[in-house]
């Protein structure tokens, strides 16, 4: 059994992530946002733009996981709505990082809010053997770094380091 003792500690990194991308992003030259590298990479403002785009359905199970005893979820495909919901627009770079902090802003309200209850409460996700509030609130945090790191790489490191997603 998961103590949760790094509650707060998830918390404070989903807190300061959109600071965190806000800034690193604007250290970015803007010449360098949308350049690919390579046959089969994002470039830097589709990992912005997916970020602030899954922010919705997120807060969606968010909600679900304060409402329903056990929720079931569907996996997420970006571009296509989950359960039935009507796909969110797709923001432009400029609309990205606000659209991030706004989503993240409401995510982090439930979760200050919910009590050990429902941060126990478990769900069934057919991708993963294991699912629940917290396995979500800590996969949240580290999708949100891993995007920045791939972001990094994608401005930073030469052609032959770059890892290659195959």
């Amino acid at each position: 059994m998961t103590t949760m003792a790094d509650v707060p500690d998830l918390l404070a990194g989903l807190r300061t992530t959109p600071r965190i991308l806000r800034e690193f992003v604007r250290t970015i030259p803007k010449d360098r946002l949308d350049l690919r590298r390579g046959e089969g990479f994002w470039t830097i403002a589709e990992h912005v733009i997916h970020l602030a785009e899954v922010q919705q359905m997120l807060l969606d199970r968010f909600q679900r996981f304060m409402k329903e005893e056990h929720p079931v979820f569907i996996p997420f495909l970006p571009g296509k709505a989950e359960e039935g919901a009507a796909a969110p627009a797709r923001p432009n770079m400029a609309d990205a990082l606000p659209q991030f902090e706004q989503y993240r802003s409401k995510q982090l309200s439930l979760l200050e809010n919910a009590d050990s209850e429902i941060w126990q409460r478990t769900a069934s996700h057919p991708e993963y053997d294991q699912y629940s509030l917290y396995i979500l609130t800590r996969h949240v945090l580290m999708h949100d770094h891993w995007h920045m790191y791939r972001m990094e790489e994608l401005w930073l490191t030469k052609d032959a380091y770059l890892t290659r997603l195959e």
